[in-house]
């Protein structure tokens, strides 16, 4: 019941203070096993993602969460691991032998849906979009039955800056792509282009 209490406050909060809109542009929210691939530029990316679901694709979706940073005591591995029920990976890899993304083989073997940042970590430079690992590769040649979805989220790091204790009033938004799939024959380097192109395909162009 805490748990879900407190999601309810975090996703309402997170809709509030950015103004989030989740704009539909390739796809509609459907009871489909998805993979939603996402830029990342906040720890609160995941957040607003998830916010955005209807509340029935929530209840199967989880991000995909680095261990190292969440799962310190109290309150932060509270909300990691029983609020948002995340697929938790060891991004140290303690012995060569370990595969990190298995949690999330495990998760896609229950038929959840996953919430991916393919960067593998936040971008706090000028390039809108870092090269892609390849995660997203070997989860698209395990499961070609997961829709790979999109999204692009814009703002929310001027919305909350580094180093600024308020919110700034800007509109977030997060625009849905068309799904993709992992072509027959398609090489690593070939398949993670295409996906990042995808990607920035759906970022706001300039002005």
């Amino acid at each position: 019941m805490l748990a879900r209490l407190t999601a309810i406050i975090i996703t309402s909060a997170a809709r509030l203070i950015t103004g989030a809109r989740a704009l539909w542009l390739g796809c509609t929210p459907q009871p489909v096993q998805r993979l939603y691939f996402a830029n990342h530029s906040s720890h609160g990316d995941f957040v607003l993602l998830w916010a955005a679901l209807p509340e029935a694709l929530r209840r199967h979706t989880r991000p995909v969460a680095g261990a190292d940073y969440w799962c310190k005591p109290g309150i932060r591995d509270f909300i990691i691991r029983r609020v948002f029920n995340a697929v938790l990976i060891d991004r140290q890899r303690p012995a060569a032998e370990d595969n990190p993304l298995q949690p999330v083989l495990d998760a896609f073997a229950q038929g959840d849906s996953l919430i991916f940042f393919p960067e593998g970590t936040r971008n706090l430079g000028d390039e809108p979009l870092l090269a892609f690992k390849s995660g997203l590769f070997h989860l698209a040649t395990a499961n070609p039955q997961v829709e790979l979805v999109p999204v692009w989220i814009a703002n929310l790091n001027r919305v909350m800056p580094k180093g600024r204790a308020l919110p700034l009033p800007l509109l977030c938004t997060l625009s849905f792509g068309e799904p993709m799939h992992l072509h027959a024959d398609e090489n690593k380097q070939a398949f993670l282009e295409r996906a990042r192109q995808a990607l920035l395909n759906l970022a706001p162009k300039e002005a």
